[in-house]
This record gives C-alpha cells, sequence and structure tokens, in this order.
C-alpha cells in the first residue's frame, strides 16, 4: 500500500510536469501554436491532479502498528465518538493495553466529530458463553485521549477482574 512519502513524491514530480507543461502551453500562446488551448486544458488538469496527490500524502491510509497488539474487529462506530472493538477472550492485559493504543492511534482521527463536551471512547469487548448456553458482551476495557496538559496520548482503563 502507498505511504503518504510515496504520494509526496509522486506530488513533487507531477507539480514538475504541471509546471512543464505550462511553459509549453506559455510557448503555444508567444507562437500561436494551434493547439495552444489544449495545452492550458493539459496544464490545468495535471495542477488538478497534482493538489489530489498532495492532499492523499496528509496519511489518510496509514496505519498505526504497535508491538504486542492483537487484531481486533470494530463492531460498533458511531462515528463521532463511540467505537466498540471486538478481541479474543484469551487476551492478556499487556496485549488488551497495547491493542487499545493500536485502536486508539488507528480511529481518533481529527474528522470524528461529536457534541461538544463529548469524548472519544474505544472499548474493547469480549463474549464470554456460559454454561446455561447463554453468551454475554464482556467489556474488558476503553481508551480515551488524555487531557492535554497531562503530556500523555491516551489513557487506558483495563477491567483486570474480568480478564480471562
Amino acid at each position: 500500500m502507498p505511504t503518504p512519502a510515496d504520494f509526496l513524491e509522486a506530488t513533487q514530480w507531477a507539480a514538475i510536469g504541471t509546471v512543464a507543461l505550462a511553459i509549453i502551453a506559455g510557448l503555444g500562446f508567444v507562437f500561436k501554436w494551434g493547439i495552444r488551448f489544449r495545452l492550458v486544458g493539459a496544464a490545468g488538469f495535471s495542477a488538478v491532479l497534482t493538489v489530489g496527490l498532495l492532499g492523499l500524502s496528509f496519511e489518510p491510509f496509514s496505519r498505526t502498528m504497535i508491538e504486542g497488539a492483537l487484531p481486533y474487529a470494530t463492531v460498533y462506530d458511531s462515528g463521532s465518538s463511540q467505537v466498540v472493538i471486538a478481541v479474543p477472550n484469551a487476551i492478556t492485559e499487556d496485549e488488551l493495553d497495547a491493542t487499545l493504543r493500536q485502536a486508539a492511534s488507528n480511529l481518533f482521527k481529527p474528522y470524528r466529530l461529536g457534541i461538544p463536551g463529548q469524548t472519544a471512547t474505544v472499548r474493547a469487548r469480549a463474549i464470554v458463553h456460559e454454561d446455561n448456553g447463554v453468551s454475554r458482551l464482556v467489556y474488558l476495557g476503553q481508551v480515551q485521549p488524555a487531557p492535554k496538559d497531562s503530556g500523555l496520548d491516551y489513557q487506558v482503563q483495563i477491567n483486570t477482574d474480568l480478564l480471562a
């Protein structure tokens, strides 16, 4: 998968091509070539492509990988401040901490809008199958952004009594 650095490099090459097309279009007007208006269109289109590549270089696709994190599935996402992820039942406290931090890094993005005053929260849950045939959801922990003055990235809360 292309990284933001790859898109930035492509942006630089596209910008060079756009400038070259603009210079050729300018020469077309000076020498009254018949294709001068087509060159203006090509230069304008390449400028639009260059701006699009620049937009893709601002990390829309990058995913954070934290060592020790287990794979998780997003099972609920309100699109604003509430996200629930499913984790395996046999998860340790260290793995849960790493998984919650990875999910927070991947899911807490500036485009998440919420009601002012709401705190974005990612909760991790597992399914416990009881002997009587009933399954219930168990919330093992949650992560929220840390207050700006704390110096931390995230606040992780783990329900250690519910693990295993």
